[in-house]
């Protein structure tokens, strides 16, 4: 199997991108999310990921090992193909992923176009024992976090908050400030809405 491509960029779209290696130009499919870490060198290293199917051998490219090792997960649910993973992970960064699998936040995996109520709870269901493992997540304090996320929304929504971009807002603050009480992400979330 591919681990990784090293060479010279040849072509960058939030697509794809083609890397020269020896002459030979692969072409990698990427997330948004790798778009975006991609520095505008002339070298560059991607790790891959290569799914052979009946009718075609498909390259996929990740800016870090950690968002490899998600796509794997995530194409590991039934239901969830190359296609469905990778706009996962142009939706929501590796971690933000992670973290709503780890936490039981279905209405976070359902935000994502295409994932409905169904598909969001078996990549729950499938990935939440496997996901906890793997990256070590205690659970009491995701709740906690969920819990402060929760209350800190409704209040905004009593107060006339649209939930969409007051939610993406209190994902902001608790990515940056894990430990903020609901008060302190209110205040904070008044400022930036």
């Amino acid at each position: 199997m591919i681990s990784h491509i090293q060479g010279k960029l040849v072509e960058k779209n939030p697509t794809h991108v083609v890397i020269d290696c020896n002459g030979v130009g692969y072409f990698l499919n990427i997330s948004l999310h790798t778009y975006s870490q991609i520095p505008d060198q002339e070298h560059l290293k991607l790790y891959t990921q290569l799914l052979v199917k009946e009718d075609s051998h498909t390259l996929y490219g990740f800016s870090s090992v950690a968002e490899r090792d998600m796509f794997r997960l995530l194409i590991s649910v039934s239901g969830i193909g190359a296609g469905t993973a990778r706009t996962m992970l142009s939706s929501l960064t590796p971690k933000q992923v992670r973290e709503g699998i780890a936490a039981g936040d279905v209405a976070l995996i359902q935000s994502i176009k295409g994932i409905g109520a169904k598909t969001a709870q078996r990549v729950i269901i499938d990935l939440k024992d496997k996901v906890l493992k793997i990256y070590d997540i205690d659970e009491v304090s995701l709740s906690v976090n969920n819990t402060n996320k929760e209350e800190a929304l409704s209040a905004l929504e009593v107060l006339g908050f649209v939930k969409k971009p007051a939610e993406r807002v209190v994902d902001k603050i608790i990515a940056a400030q894990p430990d903020a009480t609901v008060e302190t992400i209110i205040k904070l979330a008044l400022k930036n809405l």
